[in-house]
């Protein structure tokens, strides 16, 4: 084929996983659950953390960017799929992939920084505890949250201005749900070594970076925890840090299994499922994570439901009133 210079006229299909009619409600029933279990999910963590005062602190104010990030990241691609799972079509325009691209790194990266900010605040609080409300004051955590925004943001943007100077065939057939920065670049006509280069060293520098931050963190806390001379101390100590220890294991094992499910394979089903644990499932997990490893979350929608159990019958009540 020839490279079609007219990006603004074309036209991408994403292929998804399955070609079968008979196959599609149920990829639609699925989905759909997934991603309102998702928005619910994270959307009662943020609103647990907003209603309850004891937990107005450092690490749930990260907690709860980070849920809003979850929220934001599956809406990016999930929406698109099941209206063209509903409309039988698979088209997506080159501006529509463009903007997908943009935010899928963009909330990506940004749940890699704001993992590493977590990790900082369990380091000071498990080997610093004295200086903890000194260190991680409000300008800080603020600073760090914003930084994140930011440096997510201009990260998102160059790849999506590299990704702008591809040129592509008459017909871009992408073996994913959404569009995938990694497989608009194998499917290009034009040359992409500069694309390449941006990919290889951003993975590195904005992946590997966090990564080597977060075992940094753990080994100090570890560290810590060690020198606890009570069972129960360390009990306690490890238990700030056991829903955020999850989390981190399972964004990083299911970035992992993308990276070499795509690089492993050629099959474009094997990758499709590793970026769905990636991009679906762990923000959907997230929530349950936190609210049954973490006590003071589990505390917090105690009371928000005795609270709507209290009110209820006094709606009730003042409804049947004349």
């Amino acid at each position: 084929m020839e490279p079609g210079n007219n990006t603004q006229s074309l036209e991408l299909f994403l292929l998804g996983f399955s070609e079968d009619p008979e196959l599609q409600p149920l990829i639609f029933g699925l989905f759909l659950c997934m991603y309102l279990i998702t928005v619910f999910g994270n959307l009662l963590i943020i609103l647990v953390i907003i209603s309850d005062f004891h937990l107005h602190t450092p690490m749930y104010f990260f907690l709860s960017n980070l849920s809003f990030v979850d929220i934001c990241f599956t809406s990016t691609t999930i929406p698109k799929m099941l209206k063209n799972i509903e409309n039988q079509s698979k088209v997506i325009t080159y501006e529509g992939c463009i903007v997908q691209v943009y935010f899928c790194i963009f909330l990506a990266g940004l749940d890699d920084f704001l993992l590493i900010v977590i990790a900082y605040d369990r380091f000071v609080a498990i080997c610093h505890p004295l200086h903890y409300t000194v260190v991680m004051n409000p300008r800080l955590y603020g600073l760090l949250v914003l930084v994140s925004w930011m440096v997510s943001a201009m990260h998102s943007l160059l790849q999506s201005l590299v990704a702008l100077q591809l040129t592509f065939c008459t017909k871009v057939e992408i073996p994913q749900f959404f569009c995938e920065l990694n497989q608009m670049v194998q499917l290009a006509c034009s040359d992409t070594f500069l694309n390449n280069m941006v990919m290889y060293l951003a993975s590195v520098l904005l992946a590997g970076g966090p990564f080597a931050g977060i075992l940094y963190s753990y080994s100090k806390i570890v560290s810590s925890i060690r020198r606890i001379s009570s069972t129960q101390g360390k009990f306690k100590a490890f238990s700030t840090c056991a829903s955020h220890l999850s989390v981190v294991f399972l964004f990083y094992c299911t970035s992992l299994g993308v990276y070499l499910s795509s690089a492993a394979t050629h099959s474009s089903h094997s990758s499709a499922i590793a970026s769905v644990m990636y991009t679906v499932v762990t923000p959907m997990l997230n929530p349950f994570i936190y609210s049954l490893r973490n006590k003071d979350i589990k505390r917090a929608l105690k009371r928000v439901c005795e609270i709507v159990s209290i009110k209820r019958p006094i709606v009730l009540g003042q409804m049947k009133c004349p």
